[in-house]
């Protein structure tokens, strides 16, 4: 009876394949409109993260992805699904590019835009190689339905958005996990990281496609939730030491503005005002705040601060570049202590390519636009925090808070003291656009993966003070010049995160794939000679 059955279903299973394949040819199937399916389902992505906020779009949009998929038979196939929704999902994610390279950087329009959708192009590459692999291990192991979705699809998708977070320095924006950064599964966080919550994301939406055939899988994306939730109450890291008040100035100098030789006066006694209008323990500017290398300020000016902090007992951190040659200048922040003297100083080590640094053979690109200080030396990779009061500061400027790894490697580090995290940026090259909320809700998974706050003082916004569990607890309107005068108390410990940033998912991810394959082997090990499988 049993091998009669295995008959029976072998020739359901190949005159399924062979309908599949005549539909295919004829175009009357969905099949036809796989591409472009593909491709909406990554735009509609996009409405799962800030300032949309609908993140369970993100499951089912992937869910979508991987229903396509499991129809899908062969690796190019399934390459080219991959590749589009990827695309798609860069593309409209990361279209305010559009904003810095064109309307800053004068960039021709027609240049711009095949720029913008050449780079969404290329990052998509790699959820092309994830897809397309997983159609290949699917037909070397004859991988069953539940295999493919919930194991190597899930790992391999993980693994693309990892490694786009650091293929030629990276570029981790839109990582699938911040979509979650308010939803049940930013509990796991501080244990998994944001990649392991995308990794998660990937398993609810494998188990959404297979839950018409096996309801029982409805236990899954509710164990997750749940357990999420229950993570979510968990506190790793404790209060240390008396809260600081902190004073965080938004400038809103227009981009356009910034670096023109009439308006820098302007914004050097704009912010010497706005420094000086009141103490506080802690007073930052955002980035690059001073349009000029720190020796070529007015000789006064630093000096002046330094006086302002000594009087008041107020401790300051400035947004300048620095010189230190004529061909080593950085992206830097002074620290001025309540002694009144220049005491620290941050380098910022992660760099932007073409905004901060030129990869080799691009220097044509760079010269066709208009990017002032566009070729800064790196700071050292672990450098310490600045003492204030009780708390200790750890700066990262700007597109640095992206890559959680780094900043957890900063707190096991040098920088083991850390109490409070400082983003310091300038995001005026992005205008009006939805890079301005998607930074904030970067920020806040980098507090949740390290339960330590984040202050942000930023040139246009968001500006604002996020807690330990990465909720904003305040902020100021953005594109509005404003000062944001806040109580914060600093919080010290350390999470798992912090302890093994993307080894353990990595890890996790390694075991999912070792499993799928032995699954496979013990499927094809299993057929018997001469069976209908086997012909």
């Amino acid at each position: 009876m049993p091998a009669r059955s295995t008959c029976c279903w072998s020739k359901s299973w190949a005159s399924l394949r062979q309908s599949r394949l005549r539909n295919r040819a004829t175009g009357s199937t969905p099949e036809r409109f796989a591409v472009p399916l593909a491709f909406c389902a990554g735009a509609v992505n996009v409405l799962a993260f800030a300032p949309y906020g609908l993140w369970p779009l993100q499951i089912l949009s992937l869910s979508a992805l991987f229903w396509l998929l499991m129809r899908t038979d062969g690796v190019r196939r399934s390459a080219l699904l991959g590749w589009m929704y990827g695309f798609g999902w860069l593309l409209f994610g990361t279209c305010w590019l559009y904003v810095s390279l064109h309307d800053y950087g004068a960039l021709p329009a027609p240049v711009t835009v095949i720029a913008v959708a050449g780079l969404a192009l290329f990052l998509a590459g790699l959820m092309a190689g994830a897809t397309g692999l997983a159609a290949a291990l699917r037909q070397r192991w004859d991988s069953a339905p539940r295999v493919l979705l919930l194991l190597l699809l899930p790992a391999l998708f993980m693994l693309a958005e990892w490694t786009r977070a650091w293929i030629f320095t990276g570029f981790p924006w839109l990582a699938a996990g911040y979509a979650h950064q308010s939803g049940p599964l930013a509990g796991f966080a501080p244990v998994i990281g944001v990649y392991g919550i995308g990794l998660l994301s990937a398993v609810i939406a494998g188990a959404l496609v297979l839950l018409p055939r096996h309801k029982w899988l409805a236990l899954l994306p509710a164990v997750l939730f749940i357990g999420g939730a229950v993570l979510q109450q968990i506190n790793w890291t404790a209060p240390f030491g008396k809260p600081i008040t902190v004073r965080l100035l938004q400038g809103n100098v227009p981009q356009e503005m910034k670096f023109n030789p009439d308006r820098i006066p302007d914004t050097l006694i704009n912010y010497y005002d706005l420094i000086t209008a009141k103490p506080a323990d802690l007073i930052v500017t955002p980035e690059t705040a001073l349009p000029l290398l720190a020796n070529q300020l007015p000789p006064d000016y630093l000096p002046r601060l330094g006086t302002f902090a000594r009087n008041t007992g107020s401790h300051l951190l400035v947004g300048v570049p620095i010189a230190d040659s004529a061909q080593h200048y950085t992206n830097s922040v002074l620290g001025i202590g309540s002694g009144g003297l220049v005491s620290y100083r941050y380098d910022k080590h992660h760099l932007v390519p073409f905004g901060e640094f030129i990869p080799l053979g691009f220097r044509w690109f760079i010269d066709m636009m208009q990017m002032p200080l566009g070729d800064f030396s790196r700071g050292a990779v672990q450098q310490v925090p600045m003492p204030v009061k009780d708390q200790w500061v750890l700066p990262n400027i700007c597109y640095e808070d992206l890559f959680g790894e780094e900043i957890a490697d900063q707190l096991s580090g040098n920088g083991a003291q850390a109490t409070l995290l400082l983003n310091v940026s300038n995001i005026a090259w992005f205008g009006n656009s939805i890079a301005l909320p998607q930074h904030l809700q970067i920020s806040q998974m980098r507090s949740l993966e390290t339960g330590r706050p984040m202050l942000r003082a930023t040139n246009t916004g968001a500006t604002a003070v996020i807690d330990q569990k990465g909720r904003v607890l305040h902020s100021l309107q953005p594109l509005t010049a404003g000062v944001l005068d806040a109580s914060v108390q600093g919080y010290r410990g350390t999470t798992p995160y912090i302890l093994l940033g993307n080894r353990l998912i990595l890890a996790i991810a390694a075991a999912m794939l070792l499993l799928a394959g032995v699954l496979g082997r013990k499927k094809v090990a299993g057929r018997v000679p001469g069976s209908p499988e086997n012909r």
